[in-house]
């Protein structure tokens, strides 16, 4: 069995603001992240992928359709948008990175039998990294 990882970026930008708390809660819970105008982000996303070596093409994944699915359900609707106005669920929901990173394994879920429609390959988790500092991770198996 083998993991291949892909990465992608795309930048976009999100203010970090909980309606059903107060203005003040919101400046003590995220800080700088709560600014009025929003703030942007360069993320990087692992994505990664598990599945059993392919004798006939020596590889456990096709990347380029790996690479399509990403594409045209994660960094379209992302890359240089306003997550919070431009990306509906990001209207009702926070868009911290954990939620980010939940919304890009669901997408991917939603769509993957469509590109991979067979046993092989499972999709294994998301990375996320906001910055060098905050990363976060979730596993393909902990969403619906």
């Amino acid at each position: 069995m083998f993991r291949v990882t892909r990465r992608y970026e795309f930048s976009a930008s999100h203010r970090l603001h909980a309606v059903q708390l107060s203005e003040a809660e919101n400046r003590v819970l995220y800080g700088k992240c709560n600014n009025p105008y929003g703030h942007g982000h360069n993320y990087v996303i692992d994505v990664s992928v598990r599945g059993p070596l392919d004798a006939a093409t020596g590889r456990a994944v096709d990347t380029k359709r790996l690479d399509q699915l990403v594409g045209q359900h994660v960094l379209k609707p992302f890359d240089h948008r306003n997550l919070n106005t431009e990306v509906p669920l990001f209207g009702v929901v926070v868009p911290t990175s954990e939620n980010l990173g939940f919304e890009i394994c669901r997408r991917l879920k939603r769509h993957w039998k469509e590109v991979f429609p067979g046993d092989w390959p499972k999709l294994e988790k998301i990375r996320i990294e906001e910055t060098p500092r905050n990363i976060f991770e979730v596993g393909a198996h902990e969403i619906e």
